[in-house]
């Protein structure tokens, strides 16, 4: 028995002692009570450590806790850190991208527009040289057909 199991026979054996007529004190088995008092005198040393221990692995415990408990806190604003600086890359790197997007688009459109300038001008002139050659054609089978040369060859200097 341990001293909390031994105090609590001896409330009991005094609880259920026989009672003094006309008195508050009881009767009580003298040897029963010393030896009971003795175990509890002598447990008390044993329970006292045990509980001292269980104290010094509770702060010690209590302690660990706290240190894990700070580890992952630490770790837990690392990866809250870690994870919004990858957020604003992110955005950064797609607001960039669009940027990208945008100027390569309006560098396509300027340069398709551009193109399409060059060919038209370049068109404009093959209709033109065609027409003379047309004319110039034309004129020719005139003049096989009897027509002047003279007007047909002083329109093409013009």
């Amino acid at each position: 028995m341990d001293a909390v199991e031994n105090l609590e026979a001896a409330i009991a054996m005094v609880e259920e002692a026989r009672s003094v007529p006309l008195s508050a004190s009881c009767v009580l088995n003298r040897s029963e009570m010393l030896q009971l008092l003795d175990q509890i005198k002598l447990s008390f040393p044993s329970d006292l450590a045990k509980a001292i221990s269980i104290l010094r692995d509770k702060d010690e415990i209590l302690e660990n806790a706290h240190k894990q408990a700070d580890g992952v806190i630490a770790q837990a604003r690392d990866e809250v850190a870690r994870l919004v600086e990858q957020t604003t890359i992110v955005a950064n790197a797609r607001k960039e991208a669009n940027r990208i997007l945008a100027e390569a688009t309006a560098e396509g459109k300027k340069n398709q527009e551009e193109i399409d300038e060059y060919v038209d001008a370049r068109l404009a002139t093959l209709e033109v040289i065609l027409n003379k050659t047309l004319d110039v054609i034309s004129k020719g089978r005139d003049q096989l057909g009897g027509v002047e040369t003279k007007h047909a060859l002083s329109d093409l200097n013009k």
